[in-house]
């Protein structure tokens, strides 16, 4: 989905992405040391399945961002 953000926006996604890419940094070396450790014969099948889930915990990891994010911006009303 590409769309055009406002400077408002395009702010908040950097902001989202670097928080996101903190808070993913152990999940992303993972992936990283697994691609480099393989072979031609064991890239796919069981390595495959792992940085899948690997990735799944990344996106987990957006959301809590995301999240986290919209919870500091709103004040509870007084």
């Amino acid at each position: 989905m590409k769309q055009a953000l406002s400077a408002e926006q395009e702010a908040q996604a950097q902001e989202l992405a670097a928080s996101i890419a903190q808070a993913s940094h152990d999940e992303l070396l993972h992936i990283a040391r697994l691609l480099v450790s393989t072979t031609d014969a064991t890239l796919f099948g069981a390595t495959e399945f792992t940085i899948r889930d690997i990735i799944h915990r990344v996106a987990t990891k957006a959301y809590q961002q995301h999240l986290d994010q919209k919870k500091t911006a709103a004040k509870a009303p007084v």
